[in-house]
């Protein structure tokens, strides 16, 4: 290899510095396009801040024992053209023990307007069955101990709300303890009326 010359040295340092350019051009550009597309997922959330509604998903589907009445079965297919509330609980579960009680109020007031199932998951027995009559739960309680159908509905943490439509299309989904104001909209979304 010879000595290099001055120009030659210039040369290269010209060259690193358009290399370095067009890396941080590229790089540039890939920053501003994923800052673009989290600005357009974000305005997908609507005005209101509120999460985007889900997308037309149909529910999966489901049949359980009933907690406490053995050879009883709770399935999505016995609520067939009708709108369902599924709720996933478990004894164990601190935000549960404040919406259970207001699930069961809710549903003994709407009950035959409204069709609740509760899910509970991942739970002891014993547990599932003192905390349900504790509560007066009178709507159906599929048992589930092995968290399977909570898997299928990708619940990761409980407690979850699923509203289905009359097709048992997903059009609502809440995140920890529903509310009155939760169930309410729900519904309306539920039965078209929202």
């Amino acid at each position: 290899m010879g000595q290099k010359t001055w120009a030659g040295a210039i040369g290269e340092v010209w060259r690193a510095a358009v290399r370095h350019k067009v890396i941080s051009g590229l790089i540039a550009l890939c920053v501003a396009g994923s800052l673009a597309g989290i600005a357009l997922a974000g305005s997908a959330s609507g005005a209101s801040g509120q999460p985007a509604q889900p997308a037309d998903v149909a529910a999966a589907s489901f049949s359980l024992p009933v907690l406490g009445h053995s050879g009883q079965h709770v399935s999505l297919g016995q609520y067939s053209g009708r709108p369902l509330i599924v709720n996933f609980f478990a004894s164990w579960c601190d935000p549960c023990k404040t919406e259970t009680p207001l699930l069961a109020k809710f549903y003994r007031t709407e009950k035959g307007k409204v069709a609740l199932v509760g899910l509970d998951e991942n739970d002891v027995l014993g547990n599932a069955m003192s905390f349900t009559r504790a509560d007066g739960v009178t709507y159906p309680v599929g048992w589930d101990p092995q968290f399977g159908i909570a898997s299928a509905y990708g619940v990761n943490a409980l407690p979850q709300t699923f509203f289905l439509d009359a097709r048992h299309h997903i059009v609502d989904r809440i995140f920890g303890a529903v509310t009155l104001a939760d169930l309410q909209k729900g519904i309306a979304l539920a039965t078209g009326k929202g």
